[in-house]
């Protein structure tokens, strides 16, 4: 059994947390919306506490899963921070998706202070965090990895090291140049395949056993043909993702003409106020286009 903090009760972080009480540890909860932190304690037991700092006092373990990079800053270096309660040798683990500059930031942020730091990433969505089923992607030293992942196995099928840190961060980015890609690939074929006059369901059957088989054409092509998108993973945040693989593709070098291409459309579903459908709604995009051009 390890103490832990748990802080950002999310999609996401909400099951998580509870996967790690569920294993037998001592689980201390923060939630910048202290109803949801409440709800959560009367749920599943364990104690919740008012600042990050507090959350982080004593514990082994400060898992965290926010928004973004300024929400980590905040959390974990802010006046009411983690550093400021985490002990010497406490351990930060990381599963927002952020920068990988950031990570390498909070990472030095927490050496100076005696705290290891992992950034961990994680996929599998909203079903795979309840099913505690994620793929979680990790950069860090490898000591304090392994003092780490007994306690991430809690809610993952796959957990690597990938890496120092920021290494977990840039394999997320890798993650989400396929899905991007593969989201648009399905709604071009399932759109080519309505407008053809096609059954498109009994096409998804067929072309599931072979080479176009992926997760997205098994688990959103259902939801895409009903126009269903009320669920998942939000425009908003893949959005987000986006311009973190962008950026980062400016600095390396990488050439991404494909992913751009996609940003550019969820900007589109954005504007059709779409911005909390699911990522597969890029198909309601070209039924929209169609539907002009009738």
């Amino acid at each position: 059994m390890a103490s832990i903090a748990f802080l950002g009760l999310g999609v996401m972080g909400y099951p998580m947390a509870g996967h790690l009480l569920r294993a037998g540890n001592d689980v201390t909860v923060y939630n910048r919306t202290a109803e949801k932190a409440q709800r959560w304690v009367a749920e599943h037991g364990g104690r919740l506490c008012s600042t990050p700092a507090e959350a982080a006092r004593d514990q082994d373990l400060v898992m965290l899963c926010v928004g973004n990079d300024d929400d980590l800053r905040e959390v974990i270096a802010g006046p009411d921070g983690v550093v400021q309660g985490a002990r010497n040798g406490a351990v930060v683990v990381d599963h927002t998706t952020a920068s990988a500059g950031v990570a390498k930031e909070m990472a030095q942020i927490c050496q100076t202070k005696g705290i290891g730091f992992l950034d961990a990433p994680v996929s599998g969505g909203e079903a795979g965090a309840i099913g505690g089923q994620l793929t979680i992607m990790v950069g860090g030293e490898e000591a304090v990895y392994d003092l780490a992942r007994p306690v991430i196995n809690a809610y993952a099928k796959m957990v690597r090291r990938m890496g120092e840190v920021g290494s977990g961060q840039l394999t997320k980015m890798v993650n989400q140049i396929c899905i991007a890609g593969l989201v648009q690939g399905l709604s071009e074929a399932l759109h080519f395949a309505e407008r053809a006059g096609l059954d498109a369901e009994e096409a998804m059957a067929v072309i599931s056993k072979g080479a176009a088989q992926s997760w997205q054409l098994e688990n959103r092509h259902k939801s895409m043909i009903a126009g269903s998108f009320d669920f998942g993973f939000a425009v908003d945040w893949m959005r987000k993702d986006l311009s973190i693989v962008l950026d980062e593709s400016r600095r390396n070098g990488a050439q991404l003409p494909v992913t751009a291409l996609v940003d550019q459309f969820y900007a589109d579903v954005q504007a059709m106020g779409g911005g909390r459908w699911d990522t597969s709604s890029l198909i309601a995009r070209l039924k929209s286009q169609s539907a002009k051009k009738v």
